[in-house]
């Protein structure tokens, strides 16, 4: 045993003296390459006397990476999320000259803008340098990955022999895309895991056997993202994760049992990360009509990614039912809107806006990763590359006039950087640290495909490209739980898909807006009343009143406060009357803007509306004077023939929340190519009925029950929450109600 601590010291000190000797040596490199960086002094100096110098500087360097960078990371939580990744740049540069002027064997000099490309490159290099050589050292790797774990687990350690639960969410992603990149071998971790299960067979020869797929040195994981280890501070080829060395793909030499079972579950009427992780998470998605709506009682608008509103959902949730969350008991919540009553908590938006202290960790996620200074150099270089490619796939798609297309200018190249690469690094980071400190349940949201694919398109190649670096997270958290202290059972869903087509306004020269304005007989913007549309809509306006549409726009234009709040969610549009302190019923409607419902249901773009009635309660209408009482939508479901079996229960559940539109408008949808018209500016949307936008899936180890007794598929996400507590049950990790944090959401 001492003979073993012995030559693990050794390997240790070793491996070090040789880092720091690579260190030096790209520091040489790099003063003769850069004209801005001198080692030696104006007057010259013997080639000893310069080596010395890049010696100490490189060890000074290391040692002020090691000790001081955790504690500038600390500060950078006040940073916005955004911008860490530049200013992890500049930190590190003036790491680099600090150790330059505190150097007791030279005067070596740099200037500011070249520090920071030498600190960039030095950092990389030492991180590689480790990696290689810790590659068959697996106590070092386990070290490193057990750096990275957010908390250590001191009190009340899970019995290893009860298995975990790991959720990871891969936000947009629909089930019938997971099934088509499975079977082009994008995704051939998934694959592996579902070799000859429901049919679903890769394309002969595209993806790797199970050996090839998530080969090991050792027992030494590779690599999971984009050409790098990002949780190890270890830099390893991504290629290793997906094919052999030799760079051929061999058939294995016997057949892959499947671990994983697959199946499809049908989102509510309002398919988006809010309603659906409220309802998986909290078990409840009542109330929430959309993406981003009105409230009359409080007078204003709610969207589920801002974080007052994504904490005041969690609050209403956990009133109506008086439950914590699927995570209460030893749980962590990881990039997710809500919290799940997880007491682990990191990047989670419904805790953002409270004051900082124990109950709010919402950020230590990012401590957590980028107090390695080479985590925060890789991910920070990156974010640039993803930035640089973002720019060149959006000018290649104008210069090509792709269609449909939409504009992803300004800081949108920005924001998908973040989304693709820094939270799911920092994500990833996280779940790995939670698995390593044995945690009972952990959900995490990735929503790296949903940014690409509103912009780009859900079946586009930047989309594809997304899901392969995700499915190499997922075979990072596949290794890491054969280093667990207990088992763990994998879950991979989604919280809905993505339908594709053009916008309503590239179609039609106008916005909703524009066309519930001129059915108002309110005045519209020139280019719409050029348009087609806009000339019916205010057609129908003048025929209705019976008088000049001009005159109706003076009056309303003394009574702003009677225009409507015209809302978009994906291809579900919301209209209400602020004045109107209730929801309005058609008979209002109509006495009120006679042609707007006429102008809206007749409308080719879109395909159903539903209104409050003071006659039968409630109606969808459609074109042609379709109205159609949500009693009998079962026996003649009209306009929502086309939009699936689940659609009459999904409307009329909507219809029963209290903060419901006054009209509820779902666009047009075309069965036979499964193209919706979003009333946003997305060529790939979610947020109503139609298409694979409803249809998210559920990827589960057969080792878990059947999501449903008799095979069918789940609807809604309260079912999934369901399903999901069920499993904990099973694997002897029971959820219960946790009744004083409902009384303390109460109390508040």
């Amino acid at each position: 045993m001492r003979g073993v601590r012995w030559r693990r010291t050794a390997s240790q000190i070793g491996r070090s003296i040789t880092v720091w000797a690579v260190s030096t040596a790209t520091m040489l490199a790099l003063a003769a390459l850069l004209p801005d960086f001198q080692l030696q002094s104006p007057d010259g100096d013997s080639a000893t006397r310069i080596a010395v110098t890049a010696a100490c500087g490189a060890g000074a360097f290391g040692i002020l990476s090691a000790v001081v960078w955790p504690l500038l990371v600390r500060l950078l939580l006040l940073v916005p999320a955004l911008v860490l990744g530049l200013v992890v740049f500049f930190l590190n540069g003036s790491l680099l000259l600090l150790a330059l002027r505190i150097n007791p064997s030279g005067r070596p000099e740099a200037a500011p803008e070249t520090a920071v490309i030498v600190a960039a490159v030095m950092s990389a290099v030492a991180s590689a340098t480790g990696a290689a050589l810790a590659v068959r050292d697996d106590e070092a790797y386990r070290r490193r990955l057990h750096r990275l774990a957010t908390r250590s687990r001191r009190a009340h350690p899970p019995c290893p022999s009860a298995p975990g639960l790991v959720c990871v969410q891969l936000d947009g992603v629909g089930h019938d895309v997971l099934v088509e990149a499975v079977r082009k071998g994008l995704m051939p971790t998934v694959g592996r895991w579902l070799s000859g299960d429901d049919g679903i067979q890769p394309t002969a020869g595209s993806v790797p056997s199970a050996d090839d797929g998530m080969q090991s040195t050792g027992n030494t994981i590779r690599s999971a993202h984009d050409g790098m280890m990002s949780t190890t501070g270890g830099t390893l080829p991504a290629d290793d994760c997906i094919q052999p060395a030799d760079g051929t793909l061999h058939p294995p030499a016997h057949r892959i049992q499947p671990t994983h079972r697959l199946t499809p579950w049908r989102t509510d009427w309002s398919s988006q990360t809010g309603a659906s992780q409220l309802g998986i998470l909290h078990g409840t998605t009542f109330d929430v009509p959309a993406f981003r709506w009105y409230e009359k009682d409080r007078g204003e608008v709610m969207v589920c990614n801002r974080p007052t509103s994504a904490a005041e959902l969690q609050r209403r949730a956990i009133l109506h039912t008086g439950d914590g969350g699927l995570l209460t008991v030893d749980g962590a919540s990881r990039g997710n809107l809500f919290s799940g009553g997880a007491g682990e908590q990191a990047l989670v938006l419904s805790i953002a806006t409270r004051r900082r202290g124990r109950g709010n960790r919402s950020r230590a996620g990012y401590f957590a990763y980028f107090s390695d200074p080479a985590n925060a150099v890789r991910t920070a270089l990156s974010f640039t590359a993803e930035v640089a490619r973002e720019i060149g796939q959006s000018t290649r798609a104008r210069l090509r006039k792709q269609r449909p297309r939409v504009s992803r200018g300004g800081l949108y190249p920005l924001v998908r950087a973040f989304a693709t690469v820094v939270e799911r690094d920092v994500v990833v980071a996280a779940v790995v640290g939670d698995m390593l400190a044995g945690r009972t349940s952990v959900y995490a949201d990735l929503v790296a495909y949903d940014e690409v694919a509103h912009h780009s398109g859900p079946h586009s190649r930047d989309a594809e490209k997304v899901l392969q670096r995700l499915d190499r997270s997922l075979a990072l958290l596949e290794r890491v739980a054969e280093h667990a202290p207990r088992p763990y059972r994998i879950v991979v869903l989604s919280d809905h898909g993505q339908s594709p087509g053009e916008t309503f306004r590239s179609r039609y020269g106008l916005t909703l807006g524009d066309l519930v304005r001129a059915g108002c007989g309110l005045p519209v913007p020139r280019r719409a009343e050029r348009t087609r549309s806009g000339a019916e809509a205010r057609a129908a306006v003048r025929a209705a009143l019976r008088r000049p549409v001009e005159e109706q726009d003076e009056r309303h234009r003394t009574a702003r406060r009677s225009e409507p709040v015209v809302l978009a969610s994906g291809n579900l549009g919301l209209i209400s009357f602020p004045d109107v302190p209730h929801r309005m019923t058609k008979e209002e409607i109509d006495a009120r803007h006679p042609a707007l419902l006429t102008t809206l249901a007749n409308h080719p773009g879109i395909g159903f509306l539903l209104v409050r009635s003071e006659e039968h309660d409630g109606v969808v209408l459609g074109a042609h004077g379709a109205e159609i009482p949500l009693a009998q939508l079962d026996d003649e479901p009209g306009p929502l023939a086309r939009f699936g079996p689940g659609a009459p229960d999904a409307v009329r559940r909507t219809h029963s929340f209290p903060h419901t539109a006054d009209i509820m408008v779902n666009s047009a949808y075309d069965p036979a190519d499964g193209e919706v018209l979003a009333f946003e500016e997305q060529i790939g949307s979610h947020g109503g009925l139609g298409g694979a936008q409803s249809r998210a899936f559920l990827l589960f180890p057969r080792e878990l029950s059947a999501p449903f007794a008799d095979g069918a598929e789940p609807a809604g996400a309260e079912h999934v929450h369901r399903v999901l507590r069920r499993w904990l049950r099973e694997l002897d990790g029971p959820q219960v109600p946790l009744t004083t944090d409902a009384e303390e959401e109460r109390a508040a």
